[in-house]
């Protein structure tokens, strides 16, 4: 059996999680560590066999040789990795949402990985939740008749969660590419956050196969009150002729069709279980070129493209034509547009997590 070599950069959360996973897959084997942090790399080495270690991740990477290169880093971090992983020959780049900050950075990272003809996988790792497969199952089944509408909402702000709206909704509409986008944004505390992000945007898209996306992320989105955890108060769906379907990330799922009436399920997001099957297709796309991954770049980037017009819209104003054929720095954009007045929020519990409390 072909056993791949996996370099994981960042030993965070996020980064124990796949290299965990990686290692408890027997198609890979994690050859080497990076972190910055000399205390938490030591002690994550402890845990996954003591690979090579280093806080240079370009020079580690060209030293194992990896066949994958995950990096778990800040979103402020995407273009050099990625470029470290190429130098490196890295077959598969993996790494976490959003693609990137601002649109010239995902048509730069999205044209350096085609030129090389790598592979690369982002994180949009709920999709393996059982709750939100059902949803899948039940709009691929035709039990909606013609959907019309997808949507999600999230009280995280926006560069924590958008990308995880717009991704699954997107496929439970099979990835038709966006055509234009609108939307308003509010609020400045999060512009300082480590995932910088208005505390507010919502908007609407529409896509090439006539569906209407509809989208709301941070302080103004809506509770969702049958959910404790606050960072799982999201909501995705399909709205059809004949019925809706969605799913709660911490909540279920719920649906009412024409043929079969109210329907209900649990289901929560649970990284132990949505983790192994998320690497295990990596190692399918290593073995079969035709076994693509769900989380594959080209996917993430038309959900990147929809995300970005969405904040260009909340900037310019009016609808942004979709694909995007030149790059921009959204970031720069929203901190220069957006009015300087506090949000108004949906519920209580957002007026702590928005510093208004």
């Amino acid at each position: 059996m072909k056993q791949y070599k996996v370099l994981v950069v960042g030993m965070g959360k996020r980064g124990m999680h796949h290299a965990t996973s990686f290692n408890a897959n027997p198609k890979f084997t994690v050859v080497g560590i990076c972190d910055i942090d000399a205390k938490r790399l030591d002690d994550a080495a402890a845990k996954l066999g003591n690979p090579e270690k280093s806080s240079d991740a370009a020079a580690l990477a060209k030293a194992v040789k990896p066949d994958v290169f995950c990096f778990c880093t800040l979103p402020n971090l995407r273009t050099p990795m990625i470029q470290a992983a190429l130098d490196s020959g890295a077959k598969l780049i993996a790494f976490e949402k959003p693609v990137a900050l601002t649109s010239a950075e995902v048509l730069s990272i999205r044209d350096l990985i085609r030129k090389a003809g790598a592979k690369a996988v982002v994180s949009h790792q709920h999709r393996y939740g059982k709750h939100y497969q059902k949803i899948k199952e039940i709009v691929a089944s035709g039990a909606l008749g013609r959907v019309h509408t997808v949507y999600g909402t999230a009280t995280g702000w926006m560069t924590h969660m958008l990308s995880h709206m717009i991704d699954y909704s997107m496929w439970y509409n099979d990835y038709a590419p966006g055509v234009w986008a609108m939307a308003q944004a509010a609020g400045r505390a999060k512009f300082t956050d480590n995932h910088p992000s208005p505390d507010y945007i919502a908007g609407f898209v529409q896509f090439a196969n006539g569906v209407r996306g509809i989208y709301e992320c941070g302080a103004g989105a809506p509770d969702q009150p049958e959910v404790a955890k606050w960072w799982g108060k999201n909501r995705i769906g399909a709205q059809g002729t004949e019925g809706f379907a969605e799913v709660l990330t911490n909540g279920g799922w719920r649906a009412v069709t024409k043929s079969g009436g109210a329907q209900s399920g649990e289901g929560a997001m649970n990284y132990d279980a949505d983790m192994p099957p998320y690497i295990q297709e990596m190692a399918d796309w290593l073995d079969d070129d035709q076994k693509v991954h769900q989380c594959n770049l080209e996917h993430a980037c038309l959900g990147a493209e929809v995300m970005l017009a969405l904040q260009r819209s909340a900037c310019a104003g009016g609808q942004i034509a979709l694909p995007l054929t030149t790059g921009a720095d959204e970031q720069t954009l929203l901190k220069t547009k957006v009015a300087d007045k506090p949000v108004l929020v949906s519920c209580e519990q957002n007026k702590k997590e928005f510093g208004l409390a």
